[in-house]
């Protein structure tokens, strides 16, 4: 087992002596091929396409709003074309029939314009996506093709102006009407008008609008139609259009609200792969539970989680490439008795700043590697297991909320390793702050997002998963023995588990090596599942006092949230740790290393006043992980270049010619 001071094992060539550590070199290529994975040349292809449309990024900057949208349809179109947007439509539609590729393909498109990125994903994940997943066959064959190519273009017209996350409250209606066989589609009221849609405010045809559905004066909770919203490029009648105007960023996207008076469409307009009506006005489910039903419906859209989550992810990786090459080439202050002021990236404060947000990158990209290889596995059919679906989803939420606020700080905190430079537009730091930015509240909330997190892990995903609002939640763990809500969830046994796997007693975090990876993960797993115990047990104390569901799971929100995100981060560091212990011993393996350790024992860090509030962390050992970072950092500092070559971004998408 490695020391303290001492470099871990498998960081330790064999010709060298025992508790040496010998610097590696870094081959590039081979590095972004390991990050590239299985779709390598998907990921190369959207690199390709990207140089091809570099001059849309200075074109963000110079034309005025209206013809900016243009050439973001433009580009769009034209991509489509290359058959890279298409990618996980069924082949007889003109897809490539891989979803796992579609993915892929979106990921690395985050690389350029995220207009673009974003146009793609309104009119080929959510609006193909809703249609592909809600739909039959006869939606399949009236649409895909179409849009596959974007001829017919679409938006995804869920969020409310009055409801966002709360989908099953929705205020648009959609009524049955027998005698004529339609849909008779209606904005009930003022916050009920369909709110930032994408693709709404100029360029949609067709909009799949979500919707209580109402049968013979019964309603049925909230179902898709699609639905004609404009005609020869005028609103269609009874539809009114609004453009949401100027945002923050992505104005290349023309996002716009809608309202229904009255819109009638066929009965054939409703997507009834998991519900439908008959012409006689008979309402049909294999699915009886109405919650169910609404949360597999919703389940089926988990693709776009899935790709908001890579997006950001990537977004992170130019922020970190621009500041890290800055750092090589930007001197400041005599450091040294040299007459030569210091590289920035030779001061420890500044690797302290960018290092641990390239290792927590590399991390999460390990992370969303294992979320959309589940994801592919799962819509590709090769898994039908439903606890597999449900894990899925709640891995999907959680991977997304921590990758996004990822984006976020690390985007910063990059424009600020540049200093003024990084101010200027010229240099993508505007673009990547504006543009990301929504990214943590669309997809999902990422607060709402690790409630879902909470509710799987704290019903254990059961058969009654799918039936409990957050309220039903509470009433679940409550109406459980005490002794079965802390079985599931002991500190004790897990105690126990580590004890066995690091001998010590009371004392295994004392003994364990700082760099041995069964230490980090085991730090990171009693917190997560320390967590979720007191969570439980808050909830059943509240109940058993009598109080309302809602007041209970008020009080203990902020413990569902940290429970939640202590088990993501737990998961985060098992992918890094899992994809490190996989590689052949060299020196790609010992680099990925130094990144894994710094990433394990940052989180830990970032942490300490829990770990120490709960004795699993001395002041002495705290020192001493403050310490370790700080020489993991200098061991980082002659391989940061190649760790940001390795992410392949392209060097007509990094711009930024004062910086790099």
């Amino acid at each position: 087992m490695a020391t303290e001071t001492s470099a871990p094992e498998t960081s330790v060539p064999e010709a060298a002596a025992p508790g040496t550590y010998v610097q590696p070199t870094i081959d590039v290529p081979a590095l972004t091929a390991l990050l590239d994975g299985r779709y390598a040349d998907v990921r190369q292809l959207v690199r390709t396409n990207l140089v091809d449309y570099a001059s849309i990024l200075e074109e963000a900057e110079t034309l005025s709003q209206a013809e900016f949208r243009e050439r973001v349809k433009e580009v769009v179109v034209e991509m489509a074309a290359t058959g890279q947007t298409g990618m996980g439509f069924p082949e007889q539609y003109g897809g490539g029939g891989d979803i796992g590729a579609s993915l892929a393909a979106f990921e690395t498109l985050a690389f350029g314009d995220l207009s673009v990125l974003v146009k793609v994903g309104v009119q080929f994940g959510l609006f193909g996506g809703a249609i592909l997943q809600l739909g039959t066959q006869r939606h399949h064959d009236a649409y895909l093709a179409d849009l596959v190519t974007g001829s017919v273009m679409g938006c995804f017209a869920m969020t409310e102006t009055g409801h966002g996350s709360n989908v099953q409250a929705l205020g648009t209606v959609a009524t049955y009407d027998a005698a004529s066989q339609e849909f008779v589609i209606t904005t009930t009221r003022d916050d009920a008008s369909k709110d930032y849609i994408g693709n709404a405010a100029q360029h949609a045809e067709l909009a799949v609008v979500f919707a209580q559905l109402e049968v013979a004066g019964e309603s049925h909770g909230v179902h898709a139609f699609v639905v004609p919203i404009r005609v020869d490029g005028e609103p269609a009648p009874g539809v009114r259009i609004a453009d949401d105007g100027l945002k923050m960023g992505l104005n290349g996207v023309d996002n716009g609200k809608l309202w229904f008076d009255g819109v009638r469409v066929p009965r054939t307009a409703l997507l009834n792969r998991f519900a439908d009506v008959t012409p006689e006005g008979v309402y049909e489910s294999a699915i009886d539970n109405p919650n169910r039903r609404f949360f597999t419906m919703l389940g089926t859209l988990v693709q776009g989680r899935v790709c908001v989550g890579g997006a950001g992810i990537n977004a992170a990786k130019v922020a970190l490439t621009i500041a890290v090459r800055y750092a090589l080439r930007r001197r400041q202050f005599e450091a040294t008795s040299d007459d030569e002021e210091e590289l920035l990236l030779d001061y420890g404060q500044h690797q302290r700043r960018l290092f641990p947000l390239l290792a927590r990158t590399y991390a999460l990209h390990f992370a969303q590697e294992v979320v959309a290889a589940q994801c592919h596995d799962v819509f590709s059919g090769a898994v039908s297991d439903e606890k597999v679906r449900r894990e899925l989803e709640s891995r999907a939420a959680g991977t997304k909320a921590l990758g996004t606020w990822h984006a976020t700080r690390a985007i910063q905190e990059s424009r600020e390793a540049c200093g003024g430079a990084g101010y200027l537009a010229v240099n993508r730091f505007a673009a990547l702050k504006a543009d990301t930015d929504v990214f943590t509240t669309f997809e999902g909330d990422n607060t709402v997002l690790l409630q879902l997190v909470a509710k799987g892990l704290l019903t254990d995903y059961s058969s009654e998963f799918e039936d409990l609002d957050q309220f039903g939640m509470v009433r679940f763990v409550a109406s459980l023995a005490v002794d079965t809500v802390i079985e599931r969830t002991s500190v004790h046994k897990l105690l126990e588990r580590v004890r066995d796997l690091m001998p010590g007693g009371d004392d295994w975090d004392q003994e364990a090596g700082l760099l041995d990876p069964a230490y980090q993960l085991a730090m990171l797993r009693y917190r997560e599942e320390h967590m979720l115990a007191g969570v439980a047990r808050r909830l059943k104390r509240g109940i058993d006092q009598d109080m309302n569901p809602g007041t209970v799971f008020s009080q203990v929100q902020d413990h569902v949230i940290a429970a939640a995100r202590a088990h993501v981060e737990r998961l985060v560091l098992e992918a890094f740790v899992e994809k490190t212990a996989a590689l052949p011993d060299g020196d790609l393996k010992v680099a990925l290393n130094l990144l894994c350790d710094l990433h394990a024992l940052c989180t830990i860090e970032a942490d300490r006043a829990w770990f120490m509030e709960h004795g699993r962390l001395t002041v002495q050992r705290s020192k001493s992980i403050s310490r370790e970072i700080n020489e993991l950092c200098r061991k980082i500092r002659p391989l940061a270049r190649e760790y940001v070559d390795g992410f392949g971004v392209p060097e007509a998408m990094l711009r930024s010619p004062e910086l790099i």
